[in-house]
């Protein structure tokens, strides 16, 4: 090389250096943005881990996320409904503010509002490379946009993780969203023989990776809010396989993260998105239905195997990932916030009341309800009470139920059968001394001063949050007639 070239280049080094920053010393004092994983099952109740307390659940990578990281006890969702509760995961707002009011797909057709701003779209903006498998269930894509959606059989949950390899080893950030459709019932939603157990989407040859666990029905634990039938055990038998197809595809996934040298730069949330499918628990807002898992593994976080009481609600799940992210956001965007900074404190002050609010599941299951928890005092406002519960199809379709209804039982677990059908316009329940939520205090006097505390800060809630559902206390609303006669 002529010494005229080679001053050239060194010249050229210099310059793109300085201009780039492309420095080493300086490439080393640059914070490095974290990876993160958000991983959400479909129906997986509290029932059915192992670090939750199901001896008999096999679950152990789950159960090595919370000895690794930090679980929660009081986590909620805020619609027991799959649509509905991931647009309010990936927005941070309630559903009934952004049109999402229940299921996208098929002839039901909510959508969120197009001028609502989501997760992935705020994270591609801070530099993320952001990439989806499996379920969406949400509309429109231009709100929720992902650069990168790769397409592999959502029940087949190791061949989802191996899927994301080369996400996982790219030089950019990312963030995952990794959703299988386990333990979802599966289809058909009606068998053949009404008696016969959903397959909750268990195929007798397997899947490609994955040891089939299997599950005998004398053998599993029944919820207190589920009968104790031999239709019932044969389900949760079921369910319990399909839960541990979901444990070995989140082993998977966390050994590729492993393996790509990523561990102690990833951050790991597991939940789900709403309680089991069973009558009793997923469209109901009673606790099987919304008091949910989530167990939250960030590297950077000195507490591991810790537990932590906070009182959270998916609509936290945004901000907490933006704060984890350091993306600058402002924070009066979303109805949650961020618990990023509590995450090692067990018992963390100001984290004692949350908010759901339901409105469909399909289209035709017309059921607003609206929920305050404060403490161990939850209350639910049943603003369609005159209306027999509706029943989503596949549940009505289960064998557990049918078993139920067509004995003409009077009970379904704890509860009367009537009391399910039809329900009261206010339930009001101490969970301290009745968490399976049977005792109705809402019309006792001695808890009429607490009974209308919370009233007041649930219809405070609304107005807060636009809730056009606010119009039914008293048709005092501030949106009421707004949009009429235009």
């Amino acid at each position: 090389m002529s010494q005229s070239v080679e001053y050239f280049w060194m010249i050229t080094i210099v310059v793109t250096a300085f201009f780039f920053d492309f420095s080493p010393s300086q490439a080393e004092d640059r914070p490095q943005q974290p990876n993160v994983v958000l991983f959400v099952s479909d129906d997986h109740g509290l029932d059915a881990l192992g670090c939750y307390g199901n001896p008999v659940i096999q679950t152990p990578n789950m159960d090595r996320l919370a000895e690794d990281g930090i679980r929660f006890t009081r986590a909620y969702c805020t619609s027991a409904s799959c649509a509905a509760s991931r647009s309010v995961i990936l927005t941070g707002q309630f559903g009934h503010a952004t049109g999402s009011y229940g299921h996208v797909h098929d002839y039901h057709h909510f959508s969120t509002f197009d001028d609502v701003k989501s997760l992935p779209v705020m994270l591609e903006q801070a530099g993320y490379r952001t990439t989806r498998i499996g379920k969406y269930h949400l509309a429109p894509d231009s709100v929720y946009r992902f650069q990168e959606t790769l397409k592999v059989d959502p029940r087949s949950t190791v061949e989802m993780a191996n899927a994301c390899q080369q996400t996982i080893a790219s030089g950019q950030p990312f963030f995952l969203y990794f959703c299988p459709d386990d333990p979802h019932r599966g289809h058909p939603f009606t068998p053949a023989v009404w008696s016969d157990p959903n397959s909750f989407g268990n195929l007798p040859e397997g899947y490609p990776g994955v040891k089939t666990v299997t599950y005998q029905p004398d053998e599993v634990l029944i919820p207190p809010f589920l009968p104790n039938t031999q239709q019932c055990r044969e389900e949760l038998a079921q369910y319990y396989q399909s839960v541990s197809r979901i444990d070995q595809g989140l082993g998977r996934l966390m050994e590729l993260i492993d393996e790509a040298g990523k561990s102690e730069n990833t951050i790991i949330i597991y939940l789900s998105d709403n309680g089991i499918a069973f009558p009793g628990a997923k469209t109901t807002v009673y606790e099987p239905g919304i008091h949910l898992p989530l167990i939250v593994k960030d590297p950077r976080c000195e507490e591991v195997g810790s537990i932590n009481h906070a009182m959270i609600t998916w609509a936290d799940l945004t901000p907490t990932i933006l704060e984890m992210t350091d993306t600058d956001v402002d924070s009066t965007h979303f109805h949650g916030r961020s618990f990023a900074g509590i995450l090692d404190q067990p018992s963390p002050e100001g984290w004692d009341q949350m908010f759901a609010a339901h409105n469909f599941h399909e289209l035709t299951m017309y059921y607003p309800m609206r929920v305050i928890r404060q403490g161990d005092h939850k209350l639910i406002w049943n603003i369609a009470h005159g209306l027999s519960y509706p029943f989503a199809s596949d549940l009505w379709a289960s064998s557990t139920w049918q078993g139920m209804h067509r004995s003409k039982a009077s009970h379904f677990g704890k509860r009367l059968v009537s009391d399910y059908l039809m329900r009261p316009e206010f339930e009001l329940y101490d969970l301290s001394s009745d968490p399976d939520e049977i005792k109705n205090l809402a019309s006792e006097p001695k808890h009429a001063d607490l009974f209308e505390k919370l009233k007041g800060e649930l219809r405070e809630f609304q107005i807060e949050t636009k809730d056009p559902w606010q119009i039914q206390w008293n048709n005092e609303s501030q949106v009421q007639g707004t949009g009429v006669g235009l």
